[in-house]
């Protein structure tokens, strides 16, 4: 698709000088000298970028922006003047504008700043920053990151910048707030997208697993190796690794990552053999490593080295104003699944999920509206359609009846997990007992080192296990212990 350039300025010297600059681009140039013309072709052909003279007759170029934003929220607007006044340009990018550059043009700088307008543009209209709501069947399917809050489009602008490189990205943020989707965007408008995307959690593979998982095995490597088996680097050459909860990979094997990053080879476990690649990693974290390299659980080589491009992901409580675009598209994808009719959501519904902090950010919103219309009865979510979600939100740790729970405390573990157990099957598909067994071993081993002072002897008796079993545990889950 040909991106459309719309160039406003009442002075047609100004209009010819663009036209002939622009010519040579693969742009579908709109000219026009008059304001509510060009907001009709705004409304007409939906340009993607418009130059926009600040010093116009009728309206000020400024009010013409206000107008058009209202329009399209989405529409790139570069605002040009010749007057060099730091008030015109506070208000240009305060009403929306996407840059602001003075009069007379540096052409090279002036061609860059539309080449990146588009690309923001395009990214944009494929990743719903702005505030229209996604209404295509099509656009259910998959999950989709959508924001209109600043902070969000701000990623968005960074995201167009950066997909089509090559450089390592590091994306931090809390659980929940969307950090593969993140991943998937970019990769979605890089030069990669044809090739290979494969997602690798960090977290929920077992430590000794992880390096045959990301980099293969020979044959005879260990006990289990029956055959050669490639990793997950070597599946993916030519295209885009995502290694999630990075903070969770063990020193040896970010040795090994960190060979690949500098020089694209590694080689297989039990193997001799160098194996180039030629891979593009994109990591994710929910924990400070900057805190992880202090405490020398982190390597600060491998943290700059996926530090070359950094993303922070802001949780939901800080863009409040995003909530409503994702209820929306919530409601529409498990309306359809469930076979619902369910039109909206009650103003007093809304209000009560706008104010709410959602500490499982968005995948706890994405859960309550999937609970919520499981529950709906009418076309219309009401409050009461969230009864389970505000009874989970109440205070959950309660005076446990210890008598009442029995031996095996069944009671309190699934008061415990229900709640959080829809985030826990999406999170870990496939690998359910085996996280939540590793979690629970882990928490228990660690409190019961706390309690004991770190003292082994006495975590192992309390924990009616043998010291050499608990040395193994805290090996294993890297927690610190002081002498026994």
């Amino acid at each position: 698709m040909t991106a459309k350039l719309l160039i406003l300025d009442d002075d047609h010297d100004i209009l010819f000088m663009l036209k002939s600059i622009f010519a040579g681009e693969e742009y579908e140039l709109l000219l026009e000298s008059d304001s509510e013309s060009a907001l009709r072709r705004v409304i007409a052909d939906r340009p993607n970028v418009a130059i926009m003279d600040i010093s116009l007759p009728q309206k000020s170029g400024l009010e013409v922006l206000k107008e058009a934003k209202k329009i399209d929220p989405g529409l790139a607007v570069i605002m040009a003047t010749g007057y060099k006044t730091t008030q015109n340009a506070i208000e240009a990018m305060k009403y929306g504008a996407f840059d602001y550059v003075t009069k007379p043009f540096d052409m090279n700088k002036l061609k860059a700043t539309v080449k990146k307008a588009i690309d923001c543009n395009l990214l944009s209209r494929k990743v719903r920053y702005t505030k229209e709501r996604p209404q295509a069947e099509e656009d259910l399917t998959e999950d989709l990151m959508i924001g209109s809050s600043p902070e969000m489009i701000e990623i968005w602008k960074m995201v167009g910048t950066v997909a089509d490189s090559d450089a390592t990205v590091l994306i931090q943020g809390e659980s929940g707030t969307g950090k593969e989707l993140l991943a998937r965007a970019i990769y979605n408008n890089s030069r990669r997208k044809n090739r290979p995307f494969l997602a690798v959690n960090c977290a929920a593979i077992p430590e000794a697993l992880l390096e045959s998982e990301l980099f293969g095995h020979e044959k005879g490597a260990f006990t289990d190796a029956h055959s050669r088996r490639i990793g997950k680097f070597e599946q993916c050459n030519g295209g885009t690794i995502f290694l999630d909860e990075i903070g969770e990979m063990s020193m040896a094997n970010q040795g090994k990552l960190l060979r690949v990053l500098e020089n694209q080879e590694f080689e297989r476990v039990g193997g001799n053999e160098t194996i180039k690649v030629d891979v593009r990693v994109v990591a994710a974290t929910n924990r400070s490593l900057l805190t992880c390299v202090k405490e020398k659980s982190f390597r600060m080589d491998l943290f700059y080295r996926l530090r070359v491009v950094n993303f922070f992901l802001p949780p939901l409580r800080d863009r409040a104003e995003d909530i409503p675009l994702l209820v929306d598209l919530f409601v529409k994808k498990f309306s359809r699944k469930y076979g619902k009719n369910i039109k909206g959501i009650a103003p007093e519904a809304m209000a009560m999920l706008t104010t709410c902090n959602f500490d499982g950010n968005i995948r706890e919103l994405k859960n309550v509206i999937n609970s919520a219309t499981v529950f709906c009865r009418g076309d219309i979510l009401i409050p009461g359609d969230f009864e389970s979600f505000l009874k989970a939100k109440t205070p959950a740790i309660k005076e446990v009846d210890l008598e009442a729970a029995g031996d095996d405390y069944y009671e309190v573990f699934w008061s415990m997990l229900e709640p959080v157990f829809d985030g826990i099957c999406q999170k870990n598909k496939g690998a359910i007992y085996e996280s939540v067994n590793m979690g629970l071993e882990k928490a228990l081993i660690h409190m019961a080192m706390e309690k004991s002072n770190n003292n082994q002897v006495f975590a192992a008796k309390l924990l009616g296990i043998s010291r050499n079993t608990l040395r193994d545990r805290l090996e294993r889950y890297r927690i610190g212990a002081a002498e026994a």
